[in-house]
């Protein structure tokens, strides 16, 4: 029987190493090799493969924000330059990855790995999920948010968010002139959005205060933020002095 691959790598002489590498395993079928996320994200979710070898650092989009956007869950293979964060949530979660640069030995001891769990019918997007929820852990501060609708992946500048709403199990992110839905919470973003930019006012609401326009009083325990584009939020007691002592009113 042989195993649908793909490759998302950036970097030309890396997929080629792998492709190389790939040449005496007769059970692995190269379906693609793509470039950057964008496309890897497509390749996974229409050819639906058995195994993703997997680069964590690339330009357009990380190898992490790949795994939180697709929808099929393969077995992956993660690559990596030295990255002590990534590298230790890959072991804490018993994931197997290559450390570059990475010999034909410990290649193939990764994929006799991968292979053994596919024949087993592991259940590969629970497992992902442990690493996934390690990686939220680092206390990295976003600059872009990566969203899909449908097919197409959206990469948010945060600077163009002007409030974040709870809604269900998903993150209703408002932008100037759209909104996205994230499926996270918004515990995730209060503590990776820039702290100076951004307040959680309410459990309903994290704001980006240099869209507010003004706060007008409510009732004793709440206050009413206008924002410029003119949606009106409500304020916690909490939400209000956080939002005093920034805005020193």
């Amino acid at each position: 029987m042989t195993y649908k691959a793909i490759i998302i790598e950036d970097e030309e002489p890396a997929r080629q190493l792998i492709k190389s590498y790939l040449e005496d395993n007769n059970d692995i079928e190269l379906a693609g090799e793509f470039a950057d996320g964008f496309n890897g994200v497509k390749a996974i979710d229409e050819l639906k493969p058995d195994l993703v070898f997997l680069d964590i650092q690339m330009p357009k989009l990380t190898g992490f924000e790949v795994l939180e956007l697709i929808s099929h869950k393969p077995a992956v293979i993660f690559s990596t330059a030295f990255d002590e964060f990534a590298i230790r949530a890959f072991e804490i979660n018993a994931i197997d990855y290559l450390l570059k640069p990475y010999s034909k030995d410990r290649f193939q001891q990764a994929l006799d790995k991968a292979l053994t769990s596919i024949r087993k019918n592991e259940a590969f997007g629970q497992k992902l999920l442990p690493l996934l929820k390690s990686n939220e852990e680092n206390q990295e501060v976003l600059n872009r948010v990566a969203v899909k609708t449908g097919t197409k992946v959206h990469l948010i500048p945060t600077a163009d968010i002007i409030y974040i709403e709870a809604e269900g199990d998903y993150a209703k992110i408002i932008t100037r002139d759209s909104f996205y839905l994230k499926e996270t919470t918004l515990k995730y973003f209060e503590t990776h959005l820039d702290p100076t930019q951004f307040i959680r006012m309410h459990r309903s609401y994290i704001v980006n205060v240099a869209e507010i326009n003004r706060i007008e009083y409510y009732d004793k325990e709440t206050h009413i933020v206008i924002l410029k584009n003119n949606t009106k939020l409500r304020a916690s007691a909490a939400g209000y002095k956080l939002l005093k002592s920034r805005l020193q009113l």
